[in-house]
Order: C-alpha cells, then structure tokens, then sequence
C-alpha cells in the first residue's frame, strides 16, 4: 500500500506547473508528457483528470481460498493435565523445597509435613501386628487339639474365624502407613510428601508452618503440578461467526510476544453456553507448545474452513491506504476515477493482495495509485 506525503504533492503541482507554464498551456518544447490536470468536483470521492490514459486498468483477479477467521484468545493450562499434591496426613508444614513457578520432577521431594496422625497409624499398626500373632499361635494351638479330639470342630473354626480378621487388621494398618509414606520399620513423624508427576507448579496454597490435611482447616491441596507440553487456547466467538467453527478444524496460532513463531493446533470444544453480555462462546484450541507458550499470553487464532470460496486479487501497487481506510480507484467515465473503499485479506505472492469485500473479480480499477494519490491529494 503506497503512502503519498505533503512533499510528493508538491513536486507533483510544481512539475505540473513548469510543464504548463503560467498560463496553464502546454509546452511542447519541454519534451516532456503531459501530467493529467486536477478538475474540481462537487464529489469528494471523485477524481477527474485531464488524461486518463495515464492511469492504466486492469481487471480485478480472483483466487479460490477457504474462509478465514480472526478470534482473539489466551493461553491456559489442559486441566486433564493438572495434578493436585494432596498431603494426605494432617499436621503442620516444617519444610518446603519447592515454589510457584518452578519446573518439578516425578519423586521429587516438594515439602515435609510433621503430623501426630503418623503416631496414630503406628500404634494401631503395632496393635495389629501383636493381635495378629496372638491369634496365629490359638490357631495352631486349636488345630492340634481338634486332632486330638480335645475341641470341637465349631471352636475350630472360631479359632480360625479370629486369625483372619486380626490378619485384615494387620493389613489395613499397614496400608494406613503406606498411605502415610511411613517406612513401618523405620516410622518418623515427619512425612515427606513427592511430586506426583513432573511438569510446572502452578498454584501455591501452602506456606512455612501452615497447617495441611484433608481433615485439617488448611488446604488439602498444598501444590498443583501442570504438564505445559500440550496447552488449550481459549478463545471469544462471536454469535454470527459460530457456523464458521467445527470440531477438529485446523487453527494456526499467532503470538503477540513471538510474531515471526507459528503454532498448529485444533478445535477440541466449542462451548455449548453464550456470554450473555458480549454475546460470544469459548472455543478451545489444543496445541503443543514448544516451550515458547506461557499461561495467560494473547494470541491471535485464525481458523481455516474446509470450504473454499472465490475472492477478488488486486495488485498491492491498486490499493491506496488514505485515512485509516484502504481505496482502490475504479473508471467511472469522461476522465472521472472513482474512490471504492476495500478490505483486504492475506497479501499473496507476487505481490498481489486478496480482496475481501468491496470490489469483485472482474471489474476494473487502476493499476497503479501512485500518480493518482497524489491528484486526489492535491484536490
């Protein structure tokens, strides 16, 4: 898109001038081509010039291209891959080896936590195991008196009866350890809690000396762990713009932080429930991220449809960027150029531009703005 400033306006009046000379007359002695003569019109956005043979037409091309759609989003965490660490044993925090923001391994140590339900769990378990034992040698000792035809065979298997339940005792106690993360043969009432998964931390509900547990008034989910390698792009569609999307379309990501970067990903989830306010639903885009996507970044989704509709190509050199706004300039007759305002698309190879509305395939409009920009200037 050419921009024309004050200066080219002037060097183009001043060339018109020498050429004309003061009394506005051509001198073919200059050898030089007339420049077209500005005519004043009542109409702002028409421009009449003395030669229009100077501004050559063309035809308005067309290329065939599926629909695009521009949607703003943000980056989010896949929540179907964040993982609570939960401290199942109640007590107080007595050491942190991790933060917000810091990139974890699986079975590495994030904090310790001292808990008086450890005391609890060993002792039951202690209980357990001498019950069990117990009940062990009245079995034996019950069997050989059944041999002997000393007991009954009811007392028999009320002896057995006992050994069983006091070995799912035993059993359930030491699951309660094992729950704990306590070593039953070497028990310490310090609990040491590992990360579940390796990923990214992120979210924090835990401090130095903060009370944790799932019975306790702290939080029961001390850190939340995030595998950041597959991210979801969440974006606002409009109402009117919905028929456009579909599941599985492709989605090319654009990063406000990394222009030059462009992602891939698909649509796994149009929300089935409007904003009532702004009138848009969430569209969820699913994308790996190559280590350059940090939760909450703008980016800008284009979704691309399967459908493949026609659209108007101009040369880059016809379009005419004036006031904001994009103009082509079409003949309207009798030395007259009228201004059209344009939308353009994605700027195509050899240097073409993809028109979006405004003008269509096969109509005509100047080839090139240049000299006419700066007459529609000078008017």
């Amino acid at each position: 898109m050419i921009r024309t400033s004050a200066l080219t306006t002037a060097c183009c009046v001043a060339a018109l001038l020498a050429q004309t000379g003061c009394n506005g007359k051509f001198n073919p002695a200059s050898g030089a081509v007339p420049r077209a003569q500005v005519i004043e019109t009542s109409n702002a956005g028409i421009v009449s010039v003395a030669h229009p043979d100077q501004y050559p037409t063309l035809a308005v091309g067309s290329i065939d291209e599926p629909e695009r759609l521009d949607v703003t989003g943000a980056v989010y965490p896949d929540i179907s891959r964040e993982i609570p660490v939960i401290s199942m044993a109640n007590g107080r925090v007595v050491d942190i080896r991790a933060r917000l923001d810091d990139s974890v391994k699986k079975g590495q140590l994030l904090f310790s936590v001292l808990s008086p339900d450890i005391s609890s769990a060993f002792d039951t378990y202690v209980k357990a195991a001498a019950d069990e034992q117990l009940a062990k040698k009245q079995y034996l000792r019950s069997e050989d008196l059944y041999q002997h035809g000393a007991i009954s065979q009811s007392m028999l298997e009320q002896a057995a009866d006992s050994e069983q339940d006091a070995k799912a005792d035993l059993s359930a106690a030491e699951q309660q350890l094992k729950i704990f993360g306590v070593n039953k043969n070497h028990p310490s009432p310090i609990v040491n809690v590992f990360a579940p998964a390796s990923g990214v931390i992120v979210a924090q509900n835990i401090t130095q000396a903060a009370a944790i547990g799932v019975n306790l008034s702290g939080s029961a989910t001390a850190f939340t762990i995030a595998d950041l390698s597959r991210v979801w792009i969440i974006c606002d569609v409009y109402e009117n713009d919905l028929p456009k999307v579909r599941l599985g379309q492709q989605a090319e990501i654009h990063l406000t932080a990394y222009p030059d970067k462009l992602l891939t990903g698909r649509v796994s989830d149009i929300g089935p429930v409007l904003d009532p306010t702004i009138r848009t639903a969430k569209v969820r885009i699913e994308v790996a991220n190559p280590g350059i996507l940090r939760l909450g970044m703008f980016v800008t989704a284009t979704l691309t449809s399967r459908t493949v509709t026609p659209h108007a190509t101009v040369p880059a050199s016809a379009i005419l960027h004036l006031h904001d706004r994009d103009w082509v300039f079409e003949p309207a007759g009798q030395g007259e150029f009228k201004r059209v305002a344009v939308i353009p698309g994605i700027t195509l190879p050899q240097g073409r531009q993809e028109i979006l509305s405004g003008v269509q395939p096969g109509e005509q409009v100047v080839k090139d703005v240049l000299n006419l920009q700066a007459t529609a200037e000078a008017k």
